[in-house]
């Protein structure tokens, strides 16, 4: 993928009725892996604009995401859809004046760990969505990407590999327990409202390419592995969002934990020999994969394996 071009940035303008070149303002974000994101000001409402990356629709179902988000908003925990646009290669959503992308930092505060959670709990309570992609399927269709264009992974795959594979025929043997899930909690995915003095008001969900009903453990489990939950925090929010901390909820997100760093992992090793973005997606992968190990060489995880 490549960033937008002027005629790209135009054509996803006038695909907004009443919009014109002459009638917007429009500015960059930063941010954003797949696509390239806008700020347009019209008629003095703002708007948060993203075009579609060239080569992008390879790996995000578009139906499937805007339904998604107008799922979300329906259910409260996401801005307004605006315009959608396919051919034009744009989305178009309510901007959030009033608040601001969660960092890395930010998630050394329990109320922010607690917020995602009340989310998750609010979203994965919702209607289903059309399409089923669990993160087993997502991670055995990177792994064959990775394998046909050349990707470079860690000398230790064949490991990892069989390991995964014994976390995905454990869950396959208890049954998945499916909810429509978003897949994909990078920090900047978590709008904040604080007030003056620091405290949290309101956090709405972004971005939803990556969502799918899938099982309900990953959502957690691949959350609290991207923020580096410690033990005391992972049970208490496992608790939070179950009402309850059995050894076999435990267990389920560990394992999803893990699964989750080697979708993401096999993910970013791929990605390395397609995308041309400015992103070193072979570090994010290698990175990934180290901490899929991590789980994997866990004296626990033979046992939380037994427990699914």
């Amino acid at each position: 993928m490549s960033a937008a071009t002027e005629e790209q940035i135009a054509r996803a303008i006038v695909s907004v009725p009443g919009w014109t070149p002459e009638t917007v303002k429009v500015r960059p974000l930063v941010g954003g892996l797949l696509n390239s994101n806008w700020l347009v000001e019209h008629q003095g409402t703002t708007y948060f604009m993203k075009v579609f990356g060239i080569g992008s629709d390879n790996f995000v179902d578009r139906e499937l995401s805007i339904q998604a988000a107008r799922t979300a908003n329906a259910l409260g925990v996401a801005p307004a859809v605006v315009h959608y646009d396919r051919d034009a290669g744009v989305e178009v959503f309510e901007f959030l004046t009033s608040h601001r992308a969660s960092t890395n930092a930010d998630f050394v505060r329990k109320d922010f760990m607690s917020a995602v959670i009340g989310l998750y709990r609010q979203y994965n309570a919702g209607e289903a969505l059309p399409v089923t992609k669990d993160v087993f399927a997502m991670t055995d269709e990177h792994i064959e990407q990775g394998n046909e264009v050349g990707a470079i992974r860690p000398a230790d795959f064949a490991f990892l590999e069989q390991q995964y594979k014994r976390a995905r025929a454990a869950f396959m043997a208890s049954g998945l327990d499916l909810a429509p899930c978003h897949n994909d909690p990078m920090p900047g995915n978590f709008m904040v409202q604080l007030s003056d003095d620091d405290r949290l008001l309101d956090m709405k969900l972004i971005d939803f390419e990556f969502a799918s009903n899938n099982e309900r453990a990953y959502e957690i489990g691949v959350f609290l592995g991207e923020i580096f939950a410690d033990e005391a925090a992972t049970l208490e929010m496992i608790e939070q969002y179950y009402g309850a901390l059995r050894e076999d909820l435990v267990a389920r997100v560990w394992v999803a934990r893990a699964v989750a760093d080697m979708k993401w992992g096999s993910w970013g090793v791929q990605q390395r020999q397609l995308s041309e973005w400015d992103f070193d997606y072979q570090k994010y992968g290698i990175w990934k994969y180290a901490r899929a190990r991590a789980v994997f060489n866990d004296t626990r995880w033979n046992y939380w394996l037994s427990k699914l």
